[in-house]
């Protein structure tokens, strides 16, 4: 297969007047000539005889991949670099730290949940992959999640590590915690007392939910 990348320039716009956008690239037509023309809603033939009497080059009522700003960049490749950190971390330290305390019919899943998917455990679970959209766990023991969450979790333990999206449902002792709390990092959910503490594994700070 040969295939070539192109760099290429868009203008997209919409038509409310065809003589105003008729009299509007005949006015910036060098403008527009090199560029690829996307227009949005109804494209009469009018408007397409004049776009191809012109040579212009266009499209209409295509959705384009916008691209993603350099700070969007820097956030996903820090969030990934986080997620290597966090396999390390963990297998290095918080695991061993924690190697007592998961001992009631542990069980250890190292796969992408994937949304449909339901796992229930009776006991704790140390899960080394993401968890789908659409995907829903229960666990009734400590619960470990390495990677990003966006399904549903339930867990009646005495902990949990997890980071989760805006899209995840997190239920901790039947009282549902608030995403925010839990985005970009890993974090410890744990119940003191009537109180469930969130402690960030890598920051110094302590969030009170109830």
């Amino acid at each position: 297969m040969q295939s070539k990348q192109y760099s290429i320039k868009v203008y997209e716009c919409s038509i409310d007047d065809e003589e105003k956008f008729i009299s509007f690239f005949n006015t910036n037509y060098t403008l527009f000539k090199d560029h690829l023309i996307v227009i949005n809603g109804y494209l009469s033939q009018n408007i397409k005889n004049y776009l191809n009497s012109k040579s212009l080059i266009f499209i209409n009522n295509i959705k384009l991949p916008k691209g993603r700003s350099r700070k969007a960049l820097e956030k996903e490749f820090s969030l990934q670099k986080r997620e290597c950190d966090i396999d390390r971390i963990i297998a290095q330290t918080e695991l061993e730290k924690l190697s007592n305390r998961l001992q009631n019919n542990l069980r250890v899943i190292d796969e992408i949940v994937r949304s449909g998917r339901e796992i229930n455990i009776d006991g704790d679970l140390l899960l080394l992959n993401r968890v789908n959209s659409g995907a829903k766990i229960y666990s009734s023991g400590n619960l470990i999640i390495t990677k990003l969450v966006e399904g549903s979790i339930r867990c009646d333990g005495n902990f949990m590590i997890i980071m989760a999206s805006p899209k995840a449902n997190i239920i901790f002792h039947g009282v549902k915690i608030d995403s925010k709390f839990l985005e970009d990092r890993l974090n410890r959910v744990e119940l003191k007392g009537e109180e469930i503490v969130i402690n960030p594994v890598f920051r110094k700070e302590i969030n009170w939910v109830s």
